[in-house]
């Protein structure tokens, strides 16, 4: 029997490195516009254009994962990471008068990395011979979030250290995970992974009905997770007055921590992942309306924090019921589903941001804000975190629909 043990260590290492391309430029946000006198709105097309390009790269695999080869792709990725790291940190040292050239250049490089992670790393976890499937893919998933905990720690901890002027050093530093997971793939055996024989074969999943609704769990799911996660800091931060510092590490490592936990725990006792997305989705929609309504600082801080737990399951969970519902999927459904989460995690971000700007600059908003012993920014922030109350609202509704799918496809095999 082969020893997959070393394949799942670089997997592992693999998403400590996607963790790190998720949450670096956000804590590095304010120096950029110090030290480069870069727009927050330019600063916030970096994430954007993360997300997209993971994306674009999701669809590419969605119908041409055939055209790949699929074990030099997995082994020269990391590779990708450590290059776009390199660009992010060096070229904006070199051409200070260019930096956001090159940090835009730095972002697509390693964000095609982090698509690819996204695409094959989870199929290949799927793949490996287990007594408890969704135990290790609860397990994959868990270490991306104690490893944004971790990097968010780090990092505010050595900017503080070292000066921000100085923050190149983050990256470089960063640069050695994904080195280490390209030696390690490098003399790992990798499992066979299936792929459509041909893109007209990938197309005809669209018209599957139960994948579509998979989709839609994973893209309001990714949605949900990742809005709070990119603004629990500038919550924190604008809604609840605390300083930056706190804001990094109450707002986005105390959202990773709880993130981590729920997947953790799912790993070592969950069970019925149906019951957990749908309470966990449900769950997150209470925790948004309560960050957005309260005015009690604590009370804030504990939806945060909370929102990390609820929704800690849902993107997993999401790729736990396509796997329930299509047992030999192959990477194309992984690939389709990846997309599906990396365009919730693009768009939701992105509203809040819509909404809260246009509150600010509304005529009315800041004697509305003033009526409510808020200033424009809070109640800004507020409205954009209540609207995006929508997507674990419509991440329930999803979940519930593929549970019946589930139960119905159970009772036809039963009946067969």
């Amino acid at each position: 029997m082969k020893d997959y043990r070393s394949t799942k260590a670089a997997a592992y290492t693999v998403n400590v490195s996607m963790s790190v391309v998720a949450t670096l430029s956000p804590l590095l946000f304010s120096t950029f516009y110090d030290m480069y006198g870069i727009s927050y709105g330019l600063l916030g097309l970096l994430v954007f254009i993360n997300f997209c390009t993971q994306l674009a790269i999701d669809l590419i695999f969605s119908f041409y994962s055939h055209k790949f080869n699929i074990k030099m792709t997995v082994r020269i990725m990391p590779l990708l990471t450590a290059a776009g790291l390199m660009i992010y940190a060096v070229m904006p040292i070199i051409y200070p008068q260019s930096a956001y050239i090159w940090l835009a250049a730095g972002t697509v490089v390693f964000s095609v990395s982090s698509g690819l992670s996204e695409v094959l790393i989870s199929p290949i976890i799927a793949s490996i011979p287990s007594d408890n499937p969704k135990r290790e893919m609860s397990k994959l998933h868990s270490i991306y979030a104690w490893g944004v905990v971790i990097v968010v720690i780090i990092s505010t901890l050595t900017l503080k250290l070292i000066g921000r002027e100085n923050w190149y050093w983050l990256p470089l530093i960063y640069t050695l995970i994904p080195l280490v997971a390209f030696l390690m793939f490098s003399r790992s055996e990798l499992p066979e992974m299936a792929t459509p024989e041909k893109a007209s074969k990938a197309t005809g999943m669209l018209k599957n009905r139960a994948l579509i609704i998979c989709v839609l769990c994973i893209f309001f799911g990714g949605a949900s997770e990742c809005t709070m996660s990119q603004w629990s800091s500038g919550y924190i931060e604008q809604a609840l007055g605390l300083s930056k510092v706190w804001g990094d590490i109450f707002g986005v490592a105390m959202f990773g921590a709880t993130l981590g936990l729920g997947r953790s725990l799912f790993g070592a006792i969950g069970k019925n992942v149906y019951g957990v997305v749908i309470c966990g989705s449900a769950g997150a929609a209470v925790c948004y309306l309560v960050a957005s309504l309260t005015t009690l600082p604590v009370l804030g801080l504990i939806a945060c924090a909370m929102t990390g737990l609820c929704t800690s399951m849902l993107w997993p969970g999401s790729l736990l019921v396509a796997s329930d519902n299509f047992p030999n999927a192959n990477i194309a459904v992984f690939a389709l589903m990846a997309a599906g989460g990396d365009m919730g995690a693009a768009i939701g971000p992105q509203l809040t941001g819509i909404v809260a700007d246009a509150v600010i600059s509304s005529g009315t908003a800041a004697e509305f804000a003033a009526s409510l012993g808020l200033t424009p920014e809070q109640l800004g922030m507020k409205a954009g975190i209540l609207s995006c109350t929508l997507f674990p609202v419509f991440a329930t509704v999803f979940f519930i629909i593929a549970y019946k799918i589930y139960r119905r496809r159970l009772a036809d095999t039963a009946n067969f």
